[in-house]
């Protein structure tokens, strides 16, 4: 009797744990432009470098998840544009048993950092393709970024009570 309850301890505690397993990491789509060449090729090179970030999800499944991470990466000389790198890195991602504070936050930071080192290469060698100089992006913080996202919906939900509670009848 004893070892029953152990054993069925033991598999509501299984059941329990936290799961996170990564099924599938891919490209799901890159372009890349050179709309002044040849003659960007001609100017001294001391580019400006423009990154935007993006990310979003879907729920494939009840504890399947698709994290798409979406990087631009502008290259401008003077008033040109050099090169236009785009990637949409993503990954199916299993998640089971978190609450769900930390679920948005595995979605929405852990997830990303882990597509971030692909994306990085995948534009890495565009730019190299388009025998470009080789950049290397900067490490980004997605526990910082999603940190800011949070504050910044909660005081936006703030301000749209604040109206509402003001009001008199």
């Amino acid at each position: 009797m004893a070892d029953e309850n152990q054993n069925s301890t033991e598999g509501n505690a299984e059941q329990a744990a936290p799961q996170f397993a990564i099924q599938r990491v891919y490209t799901k789509d890159i372009s890349f432009e050179t709309p002044n060449s040849p003659a960007i090729f001609q100017q001294e090179w001391k580019p400006e470098l423009k990154l935007d970030l993006d990310t979003r999800s879907a729920k494939l499944t009840d504890d399947t998840y698709e994290v798409v991470l979406a990087l631009t990466v502008t290259a401008t000389v003077g008033d040109q544009t050099a090169f236009l790198a785009e990637v949409q890195q993503a990954g199916i991602f299993t998640i089971g048993n978190l609450p769900a504070s930390q679920l948005a936050h595995t979605i929405g930071a852990f997830c990303p950092s882990t597509l971030f080192p692909y994306a990085r290469e995948a534009v890495a060698s565009l730019v190299n393709r388009g025998s470009f100089p080789q950049i290397n992006l900067a490490p980004v913080n997605f526990d910082a970024l999603y940190a800011s996202y949070v504050q910044q919906r909660s005081q936006e939900q703030q301000a749209e009570q604040a109206p509402a509670s003001s009001e008199t009848h």
